[in-house]
């Protein structure tokens, strides 16, 4: 073993120890990896950075941008829609229907963004049917992951190992080569998790804690308010001549701890006739005759008259226009969102979202009251949120992964964190949104461009990545998406990631280090045969992907699959489509893919529930993989 090699091991060793500790983002460990090898010599520069101009980085931006515009003009929601109209009361019957559809969508779209969308469709339909939500939100998570096996573009580990097979010369897979055996393990996986999975389930009691308590189909604010404790403090107050509330700006009113008021929305009557309505900022004003939308203390009627407020009606008003312009909505904090570990003040929510937050739970329990929430801290009063917003308590409630929060704003400002915020997920839009929310007019042109890609892709009019930048510039030329929209589509994190991990597999057969790995394997388990080392092979990748990214494993493990082959003297085609299906079966863990890490809080889940009923699936792929990939794939 030379000296290079040792270095190269020990920076592979340092990268997944990185990973593992989930200290560092995972793209600043890539670009680390990138410095160090090109510091080091071990690689030229052009050869560190030949990832960024690779085929399969390309491919994976495109796709980020195709699957924006399904989402975008509502062809995904219009999915989703058709299943909560059409989903019977049978646990069996709707855990069948949405995972087939998410996995079919998934085989065609980010799996993440199949499972973004339909976490709000599951939660829907849990309500809807009685359904405990815990029954649904993980069925649907791995059959997401598993539609990524049914398509060459499903995930990237399928696009990273046939590039590998392309760069070493192999003839390459086709569009649909991973259908049969993504299909195979789809019927398998679905079996098992309506009938062992969904008993493991109830047993271990999982999802009884997800959420607030089961509404009816149709939420409306008022059921989201009831939800949070906020039904009983929401009222509709009127501004009376005299009022000492006339003039100063809301900021400087300092409402809530005087008054125990948090204002939502301001309505005005202006001459002519005409009326408007406004969500509240920091500089609002009231005048005389305005109509207030706002939480109150009930137990300080007597303060609100003697400053000026006469008490309407104590529900939200239904005969004026205040839905128009206050929008509420539950979210819930995304896996790796910006937010973690802040309280509201300390990441300027309000500024940041143009959303006050009104409530917040974990778990099904509020947060802000009692024991939850931490010490009030008295500089937060000056701020926009204890101001007029939440109130000090809840603004200094540091937020965790899972959290969901009740916001209230501009409908505007709730579609743009539904379509483009990363850190927080739209978990639950009210009916009175129709009112408002936009019509997709671009959806028959959306749904065209895509068919026409599949089509150039299906019958290799057109190398896969051509097909896709066709179709991403037709979508944006279509007006499905805007430009600026396509560009907010991509996950740059995982481009960076991919392109900054291909350098480590180049490092490894440039120093011999490969050829090292592969020598061991052959020498220990080449006795046992290639279909034994195929499901080593598989064993290896699934258990890092639990624990790093599927991605980053199955960058370092397909030259090695390539190579093994070579050393057996076997088509190393069925050695990279374990490797690639293993990469895929990430379903032991919350942790080992964000579709897991999405449905961990909205589901109710423990890290248990993924292990019990994800480990038995892996098994299941396992040897699903071990029969049918060499019937279909020869060695």
């Amino acid at each position: 073993m030379t000296g290079d090699m040792l270095l190269v091991f020990g920076l592979l060793a340092v990268t997944i120890i990185l990973f593992l500790s989930d200290r560092v983002r995972l793209d600043m460990v890539a670009l680390g990896l990138m410095l160090a090898l090109m510091l080091s010599g071990l690689l030229t520069p052009r050869e560190t950075l030949a990832g960024f101009g690779n085929t399969v980085v390309v491919l994976i931006a495109g796709l980020f941008v195709v699957g924006e515009a399904l989402s975008r003009t509502g062809i995904a929601a219009a999915i989703g829609a058709w299943l909560a109209r059409s989903a019977g009361t049978s646990t069996v019957g709707l855990q069948v229907r949405l995972m087939l559809v998410v996995a079919v969508l998934s085989a065609f779209m980010s799996s993440t963004g199949a499972v973004a969308i339909f976490v709000p469709v599951a939660y829907g339909l849990s309500r809807q049917t009685k359904i405990p939500p815990g029954l649904l939100m993980m069925p649907m998570a791995f059959a997401a992951l598993i539609g990524g096996m049914l398509t060459l573009i499903g995930t990237p580990p399928n696009l990273i190992v046939n590039q590998e097979l392309i760069d070493q010369g192999f003839e390459p897979f086709q569009f649909q080569s991973f259908t049969p055996i993504g299909l195979i393990i789809l019927a398998a996986g679905t079996l098992y998790l309506i009938t062992i999975g969904t008993k493991m389930l109830k047993r271990n009691g999982a999802g009884k804690q997800a959420g607030p308590e089961m509404q009816p189909a149709q939420t409306t604010i008022q059921d989201l308010a009831g939800n949070y404790g906020l039904s009983d403090r929401a009222a509709l107050l009127e501004v009376l001549p005299g009022s000492r509330l006339i003039g100063p700006t809301l900021a400087e009113l300092m409402l809530k701890p005087s008054l125990g008021m948090t204002v939502l929305a301001v309505q005005r009557d202006h001459r002519m006739g005409a009326v408007s309505a406004h969500v509240a900022g920091p500089d609002t004003i009231f005048r005389v005759g305005d109509l207030v939308l706002a939480l109150v203390d009930h137990n300080l009627r007597k303060e609100l008259s003697e400053a000026g407020l006469r008490m309407l009606q104590d529900r939200m008003s239904r005969s004026s226009n205040l839905d128009h312009a206050m929008g509420v909505a539950e979210v819930v904090v995304a896996p790796r969102s910006h937010l973690r570990g802040k309280s509201l003040a300390e990441c300027e929510f309000r500024q940041r979202f143009g959303l006050m937050v009104l409530g917040i739970q974990r778990r099904g329990k509020s947060l802000g009251e009692a024991e939850d929430a931490p010490a009030s801290n008295p500089a937060a009063e000056d701020t926009a949120d204890s101001a007029f917003g939440p109130g000090a308590d809840l603004a200094d409630c540091e937020l965790a992964m899972g959290d969901t929060l009740l916001v209230g704003g501009p409908w505007e400002q709730i579609e743009a964190v539904q379509r483009r915020s990363r850190d927080l997920l739209v978990l639950d839009i009210p009916a009175e949104w129709r009112d408002v929310a936009p019509t997709y007019t671009r959806a028959p042109w959306a749904l065209a461009i895509l068919l026409g890609m599949l089509g150039l892709m299906v019958f290799e009019v057109v190398p896969a990545v051509t097909a896709v930048l066709l179709a991403g510039v037709a979508l944006v030329a279509a007006g499905c998406l805007e430009m600026k929209h396509a560009y907010q589509a991509i996950n740059w994190q995982s481009l960076v990631l991919i392109a900054g991990m291909l350098p480590m597999a180049t490092a490894l057969d440039k120093t011999g280090g490969l050829a090292f790995i592969v020598d061991k394997i052959v020498a220990n388990l080449g006795q046992l045969g290639p279909l034994a080392l195929m499901g080593v092979l598989f064993l290896i990748t699934a258990v890092f992907s639990q624990f790093i990214s599927n991605t980053a494993t199955t960058v370092l493990l397909a030259p090695i699959g390539i190579a093994i082959a070579g050393e057996l003297g076997v088509a190393p085609q069925p050695m990279v489509m374990a490797i690639a299906l293993a990469a895929s079966a990430a379903f032991v863990t919350p942790v080992a893919s964000p579709v897991n890490t999405l449905v961990l809080g909205p589901g109710g889940y423990a890290f248990k529930d993924f292990v019990r009923v994800g480990l038995p699936l892996v098994l299941l792929t396992l040897i699903m993989t071990l029969v049918f990939v060499p019937m279909l794939f020869p060695f």
